[in-house]
């Protein structure tokens, strides 16, 4: 069995293609490795697959819809993690083709090459828990069922466009695909463009922070390998049924929001600093909130978040000191 893993030079990518090779699985890897976020750190994780002999990687474009249908079906991929994305709600304000053509021309790339190939059982693709919208948190999370119909960035108006585009496949193909709705995640080795960690750079570097929102905003953090262990029970249980049954979208999260100040306070401590914080509006395209309701993804696969997130900050700030000295 051979698992495509598109984005493998990224947070979560290299996190399941490792996770994937641990328990046995052919692995290939594939990523563009742009500039959005210093590539060094990309190379840095692709590096920790060297010598892995069940691990192949190839840096192509998943928008080139040939190389991809050409890696699909020469390496008789079985199943696909597609998680390769232009990532960011506020890049997408200044550079929105970047969105049209990674995540729209790439997520047609990646059906079309497993729609054509023989023997692709399976399709797990990145959604996000921006196509909820801004709305306030209630007694309960954000559910599948919810409405989806007011975006209020770019980034989160594509990523509904591709649930779409899969649901339109599995009723015309019956591919059997599964969106997940990842809700913030964080962790050793990962993005430089998130609040965890372009924080943590400016609090040892001695810089002010800045905190949007009035720091009012809360997210649903969730660990890495929270996050790998619903990514791969997923992907080891493919909708059945027929036609548009074949395609399922799934909230992936912790189910426990932390204000943005909480979270501010959990990571001073695990720095062992306090940060000069500067407060600033809410800016384009954030959300006040999110919060997963998890129910479903725990009725499929027993799927349960372990690691809380004093713990989980702590584990990243010991692996931040030990990468960056």
């Amino acid at each position: 069995m051979t698992v495509l893993v598109t984005g493998a030079a990224g947070f979560v990518g290299h996190a399941t293609a490792h996770r994937l090779l641990t328990r046995g699985e052919r692995v290939v890897g594939i990523d563009i490795v742009n500039d959005y976020y210093d590539p060094a750190l990309k190379a840095a994780r692709l590096a920790t697959f060297d010598g892995l002999p069940d691990f192949t990687f190839e840096r192509l474009d998943i928008a080139d819809a040939a190389a991809v249908a050409d890696v699909v079906r020469r390496e008789r991929v079985t199943r696909v993690v597609h998680l390769a994305a232009q990532a960011g709600v506020r890049y997408s304000i200044e550079n929105p083709f970047a969105y049209e053509r990674s995540n729209l021309a790439g997520h047609l790339s990646v059906m079309e090459a497993c729609r054509h190939a023989p023997g692709v059982e399976h399709l797990v693709y990145a959604s996000s828990s921006s196509v909820y919208g801004d709305r306030p948190i209630g007694g309960q999370g954000f559910s599948e069922d919810d409405p989806v119909d007011a975006p209020v960035s770019l980034y989160a108006a594509t990523k509904r466009a591709c649930e779409l585009m899969s649901q339109s496949y599995a009723a015309l193909y019956g591919l059997p695909q599964t969106g997940l709705r990842f809700f913030t995640v964080y962790g050793p080795w990962g993005r430089p463009d998130m609040a965890y960690f372009s924080f943590s750079q400016k609090i040892m570097a001695g810089e002010p922070i800045e905190v949007f929102g009035e720091g009012r905003m809360a997210r649903d953090f969730t660990y890495i390998d929270d996050i790998v262990d619903g990514i791969l029970g997923a992907l080891d249980h493919p909708p059945a049924g027929e036609g548009a049954a074949r395609h399922r979208v799934l909230n992936i999260g912790d189910s426990h929001p932390v204000g943005l100040m909480e979270m501010i306070e959990s990571l001073e401590r695990a720095l062992g600093r306090t940060a000069e914080k500067v407060m600033r509006p809410m800016q384009k395209g954030d959300v006040t909130a999110t919060f997963a309701d998890v129910s479903k993804l725990h009725a499929l696969t027993g799927y349960g978040p372990k690691v809380m997130l004093d713990v989980g900050l702590e584990r990243f700030a010991a692996w931040f000191r030990g990468h960056y000295g």
